[in-house]
């Protein structure tokens, strides 16, 4: 059978796969959007860090607990994805959601820190104009 057959085979079974609302294995999801996949390592690794890191007492003249900094991290790392998204358009995909979860993230990290008087208000803030400017710049296709 020519390679070309077997791409096409392979193609016609994915189809049918996603006709049949079967899902994806880690593998393909891994190849289609990679992105998403090392966001989530990454989120995990920096928490496991930042456990050990507070198991180890590094933490101690700090006025955050392990897991506010673990969540502090978290959103940094999913803002960082966002604007990495913004940046290649090959992986350009709705931001919205990424957006609203790095915010909450952050906003979880620092309320202990900050008050939450303060960080409710301004992620609730910063989440509504991310969604305003995610409307307004949005390609219209």
């Amino acid at each position: 059978m020519s390679e070309e057959r077997r791409y096409e085979q392979r193609r016609d079974e994915k189809q049918e796969k996603n006709e049949k609302g079967e899902d994806e294995s880690w593998d393909e999801k891994w190849r289609r959007d990679p992105v998403d996949a090392a966001m989530w390592a990454i989120i995990l690794i920096w928490a496991g860090v930042a456990l050990l890191a507070s198991q180890l007492g590094w933490f101690k003249g700090l006025p955050m607990e392990a897991w506010a900094i673990g969540f502090l991290g978290a959103g940094i790392i999913v803002l960082l994805t966002v604007l990495f998204r913004l940046l290649v358009p090959a992986y350009r995909k709705p931001l919205a959601g990424y957006l609203v979860l790095g915010l909450v993230f952050v906003g979880i990290g620092l309320g202990e820190t900050v008050g939450w008087v303060i960080i409710g208000p301004l992620v609730l803030i910063g989440i509504g104009l991310g969604i305003l400017f995610t409307g307004l710049f949005r390609n219209r296709e």
